[in-house]
């Protein structure tokens, strides 16, 4: 599903990912952990192809996406991944419903099929009597739970979360770490999740711990 060989990426002169090395399978929720600036938010911009890497490769189904033009890699970003960020990004100026129905409208969707996958999405969320409310009408996991359907609206393979639960309260925080699996079970995606919570990063399939740009395992850097 996901294969990484050899990703190094630099600002200046900090190197932030040192020769990451890294298979996801299809289905795998996974959560990268490690503290503050290890290269764990830099690698999911990577594997999300908000980013370019200096070096290295990164296949996704096959697809070595770093070798694709701006315009093909944009197009494959918005029909491949989804994205769920801490503070949920949603449009302010316009209802759930609509914010979920967005990737859809760039993805070329009709009006009539993206409503009826945001509508289908809204019910699978528990969410269809606020699918008319806009964000500042929302609730903190709400707002969440929509940002997860409008990052689902268009299929994706992948789903990328950075600090998805970060600003949610306990009851919230649990409700969505348990959403994430129900998600993989009905859906089938993967999962790859940046997070500082110990409990969500528990509960995953499997944690990758990042230190100064590199996986380590056992404590140890793992050198290539």
């Amino acid at each position: 599903m996901i294969e990484i060989e050899n990703i190094t990426k630099s600002f200046g002169s900090l190197q932030v990912l040192k020769g990451i090395d890294l298979k996801i399978d299809k289905g795998e929720v996974v959560s990268i952990v490690g503290p503050s600036g290890a290269g764990k938010t830099t690698l999911l911009q990577i594997i999300g192809t908000l980013d370019r890497p200096d070096t290295g490769t990164l296949k996704i189904n096959d697809i070595d996406v770093t070798k694709l033009s701006e315009k093909k890699l944009s197009d494959f970003r918005n029909r491949h991944l989804g994205f769920v960020f801490q503070f949920h990004q949603l449009l302010p100026e316009f209802t759930a419903i609509e914010n979920i129905m967005i990737p859809a409208y760039i993805a070329g969707v009709s009006n009539k099929d993206a409503k009826e996958k945001a509508q289908e999405l809204l019910k699978f969320m528990g969410l269809n009597d606020r699918a008319k409310h806009k964000p500042s009408e929302l609730s903190g996991g709400e707002k969440q739970r929509v940002a997860v359907a409008r990052a689902l609206i268009n299929n994706p393979e992948v789903i990328l979360a950075d600090e998805p639960s970060g600003s949610l309260d306990t009851k919230n925080k649990q409700e969505l770490h348990q959403l994430f699996f129900d998600l993989r079970d009905r859906f089938g995606q993967t999962f790859v999740i940046v997070t500082h919570d110990e409990e969500l990063a528990k509960l995953t399939d499997r944690n990758i711990h990042i230190k100064d740009g590199q996986i380590c395992l056992n404590s140890e850097i793992l050198i290539p």
